[in-house]
């Protein structure tokens, strides 16, 4: 794969928003933060709680957050890392309203995951079957810090 890249990524307590960086220094790639127009709190994210934000979006997988800049111009660019923490073992709502934001005809999407344990099967699954217009690419699930080299090494793995 060659093209011009980009980092899109969603994050709600700042652990996907690390590794993200560090693939766009890797890779020269530019980044873009999928940003909820309201924030999520440390008591939004508590997945124990049934009447938790996290836990009623999750609830409702057709609620789409809204998200505060979205002018990112997609048809620039040919590779897409898209990045999440997986939540109830899919990808959060709000990377739904990114990707009916945009056209991905043609354009290869890898996403990578941030968890403390799940997987990232469900994640591309259910992705792949809501939006077969982009190329969809096997990603990565990151469980725990991840180095630099690390990264590096995933990413020399995908040819960008």
């Amino acid at each position: 794969m060659m093209g011009k890249t980009l980092v899109a990524y969603f994050s709600a307590s700042g652990i996907t928003k690390a590794v993200a960086e560090i693939l766009a220094e890797i890779t020269g790639a530019d980044l873009h933060e999928i940003k909820p127009k309201t924030a999520y709190t440390p008591a939004d994210l508590d997945w124990t709680n049934p009447k938790s934000r996290s836990s009623i979006e999750m609830k409702d997988l057709s609620f789409r957050p809204p998200i505060v800049d979205n002018t990112v111009n997609i048809a620039e660019y040919d590779n897409i890392l898209l990045g999440f923490p997986v939540w109830w073992y899919i990808a959060p709502t709000i990377i739904n309203t990114f990707m009916e934001s945009h056209d991905f005809t043609g354009k290869n999407i890898i996403p990578f995951a941030t968890s403390g344990g799940s997987e990232i099967e469900k994640c591309e699954d259910n992705l792949k079957k809501q939006y077969p217009q982009p190329n969809w690419i096997k990603g990565k699930l990151l469980i725990g810090k991840q180095t630099k080299q690390q990264l590096a090494q995933w990413v020399s793995e995908l040819n960008l």
